[in-house]
């Protein structure tokens, strides 16, 4: 991929495809994190004479125009956090979109309206990535969180322009997930956690070669127990994935490769506020209670690993962590890695969400906005948004 310093962006149309997916409270933006991460992109695109034309998408309208999916408050955030002028445009394509792009000053930025409004996005549509691609001169893609859909504005669009490169933030993206996957500081721990064995299982398979040793929690860390015939209550579990949990622990073993299961637990009577809680040993789990968080051991040894370790990967909590009495875990995972002296790469929605919380956002090596793309990134697999920047000579 061409970096952006290899762009020349002066006087030109820059058509920058951000992640705007960012959450709302009514029209209000609740976490501006996703945006904040692809402000040096676009300050970058003003310093050196570009006109940032910016795409995004926004919740899921389905293809339908949706008066509480519109980025307007995301292009009043701008204004702000850029102190410059940014108009939202009427539609993503169109004439009207056209005039509003082309008559925009030098230092000024446009927002085009959610580009999920029309099922072309989502289709790769050619027409409407060729209309897309009349937008700009050239193309920048920060959006790696949109990187594994191969949409009209991340992969359709790329065929119009001759010359594009990867933004600040896809290019973070790309060198710090790839080091955990081509040249990681060993000894290296991945923390997985949340609650499907089914949406992690390809990272462990994929870093069994990598990473020394795996530290599981969530709900997930139940269905690995179960494999082993422990006692796990009313936990939940993916029944249909035991087998899958007994074969990757057995591969684990063959490699050599520690995968260490909660010690302890918090078990409740049910997974709600004001629940009636109890720490109970990984043999002596209560048959009519649930797990929701690790124990204070499991939490120890975690950490333990954890500060050994030279390179960290965290991906899911520890528990219920958006009630306060069963975010202890989590917290302390968010803690322990915030005091690593290693690399520490923190991602998917929850964990970030965990460790803003803890207050720790800019105690990490780098803190992921990919969710399920980096997720793909580190199974292995050919995301299209990549991609797509390597495609040869511009369509006409």
């Amino acid at each position: 991929m061409r970096s952006l310093a290899e762009l020349d962006v002066g006087g030109k149309r820059t058509f920058v495809r951000a992640d705007f997916n960012v959450p709302l409270a009514g029209k209000e933006i609740a976490d501006a994190t996703r945006i904040d991460a692809t402000l040096p992109t676009i300050r970058w695109v003003l310093e050196h004479g570009g006109r940032p034309v910016l795409a995004s998408h926004l919740g899921r309208p389905k293809g339908q125009r949706k008066p509480e999916l519109s980025l307007a408050p995301v292009a009043d955030y701008l204004g702000k956090a850029l102190g410059v002028p940014v108009t939202l445009a009427p539609d993503c394509v169109g004439d009207a979109t056209e005039a509003v792009v082309n008559g925009a000053a030098q230092g000024a930025v446009v927002v085009l309206e959610n580009l999920r409004f029309h099922p072309e996005e989502e289709k790769n549509d050619e027409a409407f990535s060729r209309a897309l691609a009349r937008l700009g001169d050239v193309y920048v893609d920060d959006a790696f969180g949109a990187a594994h859909r191969a949409h009209a504005s991340t992969v359709g669009v790329t065929a119009y322009f001759r010359d594009k490169a990867a933004g600040l933030l896809l290019a973070r993206e790309v060198e710090f997930l790839s080091k955990l996957l081509h040249a990681p500081e060993k000894p290296f721990v991945a923390v997985l956690g949340g609650a499907k064995v089914s949406d992690k299982i390809g990272v462990i398979e994929n870093l069994l070669s990598r990473v020394q040793v795996f530290c599981i929690g969530g709900a997930m860390a139940y269905t690995f127990l179960a494999a082993l015939g422990k006692p796990i209550g009313r936990s939940r579990v993916e029944k249909d994935k035991i087998d899958v949990a007994t074969e990757t622990l057995r591969r684990a073993k063959e490699a050599g490769v520690q995968i260490l299961l909660p010690l302890d637990h918090l078990a409740a009577d049910r997974p709600e506020a004001g629940a009636t809680t109890t720490v109970v040993g990984a043999d002596d789990f209560p048959a009519d209670l649930l797990g929701v968080d690790i124990g204070p051991r499991t939490a120890e040894a975690y950490r333990r690993e954890i500060t050994r370790a030279r390179t960290v990967l965290w991906n899911g909590p520890m528990g219920i962590f958006e009630m306060d009495a069963f975010s202890r875990g989590t917290m302390a995972i968010a803690d322990a890695l915030a005091a690593s002296p290693g690399t520490t790469v923190v991602g998917g929605g929850d964990s970030v969400a965990a460790l803003r919380r803890a207050g720790k956002m800019d105690a990490v090596t780098h803190v992921s906005t990919g969710g399920g793309a980096s997720l793909e990134f580190l199974e292995g697999r050919e995301l299209p948004g990549l991609e797509a920047l390597d495609t040869p000579e511009a369509r006409t």
